[in-house]
């Protein structure tokens, strides 16, 4: 059978397709009803933004079902698809989490194939044919949202990349966020971008961002210092791929927390 398969095709995605079909992963989306469609778990908020050194992306942990309520506290939605870049998922959290698995094994193959990584752009490109390939089943409710983001070694920047359920790619040279508390985190980091950003603010960004996506919105979930909860943050720079520890973003958090509890608190009349 190996020797049959062409293995000139740098597509790992296209290759499986043709060769061995059953083990490409499908969503029986015409088959599930109503009820079963709003059982399924919904990976919400994501956002990136670009700083001084790289790109910063994140997002928070918990999934909700349609009627909004908590199916897993956490689940993880941001994941480093080579060492130069990441994707962060929104939507129904199975194909999500299938689209993010596949395009790390697809680039991993293309750089074992071709012997050198495929360039950013090229990245950009291979998700959205991927999300192009989900749409009868993003038709019937499942839906893979995805923000890319990388370090383009060649342009020596960070990078954005959103998508429309089509498969259409942009690029973000500033910033972006989706899911459902997309809206309110855009606010914070209008609010907040700056280009020359160091690692500190692009942090602080991101967290802010997501803290006031979870004020919002019922479906993003706010850090839990109770279960020990916190967003997942990567980092990207010209050196790879930095994932925050939990006892950074904690303790951020916590400053946040801090600061909030310090404006609300009742002054004294004079």
């Amino acid at each position: 059978m190996l020797d049959s398969l062409d293995l000139r095709n740098p597509d790992f995605y296209d290759v499986l397709k043709k060769h061995y079909a059953h083990l490409v992963p499908e969503f029986p989306h015409a088959a599930l009803e109503k009820t079963e469609l709003e059982k399924v778990p919904l990976a919400t908020t994501i956002l990136a933004i670009r700083y001084a050194e790289g790109v910063a992306i994140a997002g928070d942990r918990q999934a909700t079902d349609y009627n909004l309520q908590v199916g897993e506290r956490r689940i993880q939605k941001i994941f480093s698809t080579d060492e130069y870049s990441a994707v962060g998922i929104a939507g129904a959290a199975g194909p999500c989490i299938e689209t993010a698995k596949i395009l790390q094994v697809q680039l991993d193959y293309y750089e074992k194939l071709e012997g050198v990584s495929l360039s950013l752009e090229g990245k950009a490109n291979m998700l959205a044919n991927m999300v192009r390939a989900n749409l009868p089943a993003a038709m019937q409710g499942l839906i893979v949202i995805p923000i890319f983001a990388g370090y383009d070694l060649k342009r020596q920047e960070g990078r954005i990349f959103k998508y429309d359920i089509t498969g259409g790619r942009y690029e973000e040279i500033e910033y972006y966020a989706t899911g459902s508390g997309g809206k309110d985190a855009r606010g914070t980091l209008k609010k907040l971008y700056r280009r020359d950003a160091d690692r500190a603010s692009a942090l602080r960004a991101v967290l802010e961002a997501l803290w006031d996506a979870a004020d919002e919105d019922l479906g993003t979930g706010g850090p839990d210092f109770l279960r020990g909860i916190f967003p997942n943050v990567k980092l990207i720079t010209r050196d790879g791929t930095e994932n925050v520890p939990d006892a950074e973003v904690e303790e951020v958090c916590q400053t946040l927390a801090n600061e909030l509890r310090e404006r609300e608190r009742p002054t004294g009349r004079s």
